[in-house]
């Protein structure tokens, strides 16, 4: 039988993540055949600021996974993030081109090039356009538009746009190490792909992708995209604080995390002294475990606070019942889930990829989010509310899932939330 794969990246401030999917039949699960992680250098709060040093990380990745899969990989989709990213609100309106006034996905697809048709910066580009509503003369609320008959077609639309600069550099990272991105993704999204159910997404919900550089969010409410943004915090800020706090070296720091870190100053013991010489010799001294906390626990609550400031700028703050859902290596720290409760005043939870077999032991991560959602959102890619623009993204995805893609559409619909 023929098979058929998809690759994706996910370019973090820390590292680059890469998996292989492959369908075997609709019976079956997607295959995670292939997963790699690298340290990725030449990023900067998400955004590739170094093409060349950042294509030593993903020779890395992509060299792992062409050995795994025991497949010639060239194309791959990939995310863009990095707080550049904005995203806007825009309307288009165009006329229905068929004589009888019935909705083809060709006029779809002009009033959403119609809704792109904003100023931006002239350094900025378009990477996402994502519909809210249709309207189709004056019936609002529309979802999905096809074979409805009507003369006029507008669109509620969201588009998400990053720096021109940051994509042609992902561009020449990925060209460097022997690879082209078919379709860029922003990170936000993919996430939320991975691990959203379409009634979190009803009810409303944020979903929060702490990362290394960075912290990100999605809003979705009514089953609908709301807004995106990155903050300029993340992960590696605490692994700083600690470095700073303790006078010690940042892999020391980055060590001390991971062993003795927790987002709640109430759960250490005020006695409890942490040696840190057992993490490296060449440490000497020891250090208050509650000390190590009240550094964790201010970075920590300040990104929770920066998470709520968003959302209140659009008017959700406290006000989506389906809550907050943690993603991202930063999810991982204990004690996080009680922080953000009584910060954002919602419900919350951790969340890792699902609907994937093969390496489940390794993608069964909330690191591994974006990556897993960008394999899901190219399967989804031909949606009639979405539309890439100025990159041929989707034929060159299709073109090389063909059929499969297709088929397995259907198949991540019941595996997936």
């Amino acid at each position: 039988m023929k098979q058929d794969f998809i690759t994706a990246i996910d370019l973090g401030s820390s590292g680059a993540r890469a998996v292989a999917v492959e369908f075997r039949s609709p019976e079956e699960r997607p295959t995670v055949i292939a997963a790699a992680e690298a340290p990725l250098a030449g990023v900067r709060r998400g955004t590739v600021v170094n093409a060349e040093e950042a294509a030593e990380g993903l020779r890395a990745v992509l060299r792992e996974i062409r050995i795994q899969s025991g497949a010639p990989v060239s194309e791959v989709i990939c995310s863009l993030s990095g707080t550049d990213l904005v995203s806007r609100s825009s309307r288009g309106v165009v006329v229905v081109g068929r004589g009888d006034g019935e909705i083809t996905s060709d006029d779809v697809d002009r009033v959403l090039t119609a809704a792109s048709a904003v100023s931006i910066p002239p350094n900025k580009e378009i990477i996402e356009i994502i519909s809210r509503d249709f309207i189709v003369d004056d019936q609002k609320g529309i979802g999905d538009p096809l074979g409805m008959k009507g003369v006029r077609l507008e669109v509620d639309a969201a588009i998400i746009d990053v720096s021109t600069q940051s994509v042609r550099a992902v561009e020449e990272a990925l060209a460097a190490a022997e690879a082209e991105a078919t379709e860029t993704v922003a990170a936000p999204l993919a996430a939320a792909e991975a691990v959203l159910s379409g009634q979190q997404k009803e009810l409303g919900v944020v979903l929060i992708d702490i990362g290394a550089g960075t912290t990100s969010l999605v809003v979705y409410e009514e089953g609908k995209f709301v807004h995106a943004a990155v903050l300029p915090v993340g992960a590696a800020h605490i692994t700083n604080d600690l470095a700073i706090g303790l006078r010690t070296d940042i892999k020391v720091a980055e060590k001390v995390k991971l062993r003795y870190g927790t987002a709640l100053v109430e759960t250490v013991d005020r006695r409890e002294q942490c040696d840190l010489s057992s993490i490296d010799p060449r440490e000497e001294g020891l250090v208050w475990r509650y000390h190590i906390a009240e550094i964790i626990s201010a970075r920590m609550e300040e990104i929770f606070t920066l998470v709520q400031k968003e959302l209140d700028k659009i008017g959700k703050a406290e006000l989506l019942p389906a809550g907050a859902v943690l993603v991202g290596g930063g999810a991982k720290l204990p004690h996080i889930v009680p922080l953000a409760k009584a910060r954002l005043k919602l419900p919350v939870r951790i969340a890792s990829p699902a609907g994937f077999g093969g390496i489940s032991d390794r993608t069964d991560d909330p690191r591994y989010a974006v990556v897993l959602g960008l394999v899901r959102h190219a399967l989804r890619e031909d949606s009639p509310t979405r539309s890439s623009v100025g990159r041929g993204a989707v034929g060159s995805v299709f073109g090389r899932v063909g059929k499969a893609g297709r088929r397995v559409r259907s198949l991540l619909d019941r595996f997936l939330p």
